[in-house]
């Protein structure tokens, strides 16, 4: 199990702190030097968003752009729908490129190889359906800007999304005071693919095989707490609600678990948290450490064997974990991290305006 993957439960907050600085090394000859990890963040997504920017036509433009304040931004789904902003589909391919490059300034290496399977599943799942179902599309993922990246104004709030069928990734920028992802949600269907020169895939296998692996490690007395339902709900309780709330109380707390138990449920944690590019990961998992370990549940709703319609949760003061897999004979996987204060940049932005105020106020 590697150094991140160890962070939550075995180390201390200083540790994770270490953790954090050295993974945000500068990246040689140019780099900024010196330069916090949010600042880097920030920088890197202005610099790919202004990129993209600068080569769309004027009509791309109108419809890629929008204001920060518009409603658009909190307007997300992970279904098959009607979407505004700039397709893949209508982009060039120096355009294509360049989108690609702003995708990967908000996630880690491998969030991104997920991120882009996902989006390649549509082709499969065309070919399974054969038109029986919506339009299926790799090429029907939009890409929105909200307000100015990188404004002359280096406190200005601006965003950035990513959304399409089985993906929504949500940033919200402030200046280099912090940056912000969520909602992030991941789906796939096929969770496996089952035939074709891809038999076998599992874009989401990781998070499935770990969360079966928790649960079946519980002793009678931890299942009694730890399986709730012993049918799985039909989705995410959270869904696409604009601020999520937390779940009623339920399952295994950290407390009550053995330390392997202990170390799988950090597996877990991790693994959702590192979807996103190391310093907001830190960030999240940092919040984790303050709001307390021993607060976090774990909950797991139907059967315990492949193949078997199943649900679990993993809860804790700050944040959700939720993944379902019911749907397609379980065969179909919606997953998603969603932050209680700080989706959409709420805490952030609060932050923000608050500061702005009180120096106005002492503006004379």
């Amino acid at each position: 199990m590697n150094r991140s993957r160890s962070l939550l439960f075995v180390l201390t907050a200083t540790a994770l702190s270490s953790y954090a600085t050295q993974s945000f090394a500068h990246d040689g000859p140019g780099a900024h030097t010196h330069e916090a990890p949010m600042a880097k963040a920030s920088r890197e997504m202005a610099e790919a968003a202004n990129n993209l920017w600068a080569d769309l036509t004027p009509e791309q433009k109108l419809k890629a752009g929008f204001e920060f304040t518009d409603p658009l931004r909190y307007d997300w789904h992970f279904i098959p729908r009607p979407r505004k902003g700039l397709p893949i589909k209508e982009m060039t391919g120096d355009q294509r490129a360049l989108a690609y490059g702003l995708l990967s300034s908000g996630l880690s290496q491998r969030g991104t190889i997920k991120a882009g399977t996902i989006m390649s599943l549509e082709q499969i799942l065309a070919s399974i359906e054969k038109g029986s179902g919506p339009v299926r599309d790799p090429e029907l993922y939009f890409f929105n800007i909200f307000g100015k990246p990188g404004s002359t104004d280096p406190k200005q709030p601006w965003g950035w999304r990513v959304e399409g069928h089985h993906l929504a990734l949500n940033f919200t920028i402030v200046g280099d005071q912090g940056v912000v992802g969520g909602p992030t949600f991941m789906g796939t269907n096929p969770a496996e693919v089952k035939d074709g020169p891809r038999k076998g895939l599992r874009v989401l296998g990781e998070e499935e095989d770990l969360g079966r692996k928790l649960v079946k490690s519980l002793n009678d007395e931890q299942r009694k707490k730890g399986i709730v339902e012993d049918v799985a709900p039909k989705d995410i309780l959270s869904l696409a609600l604009r601020k999520a709330k937390p779940l009623e109380p339920a399952g295994i707390l950290v407390t009550e678990l053995n330390a392997e138990q202990k170390e799988l449920l950090n597996s877990i944690v991790v693994l959702y948290a590192e979807r996103l590019r190391p310093e907001l990961a830190a960030n999240d998992l940092g919040k984790i450490l303050k709001a307390g370990v021993d607060k976090i549940g774990f909950a797991w709703a139907g059967g315990l064997e492949l193949g078997q319609p199943h649900y679990y949760r993993i809860q804790g003061p700050t944040f959700l974990i939720e993944y379902d897999n019911t749907q397609n004979n379980a065969n179909h996987v919606h997953s998603v991290w969603r932050d209680f204060e700080s989706d959409f940049g709420d805490d952030l932005l609060k932050r923000h305006y608050e500061s702005a105020s009180s120096d106005h106020g002492h503006t004379k």
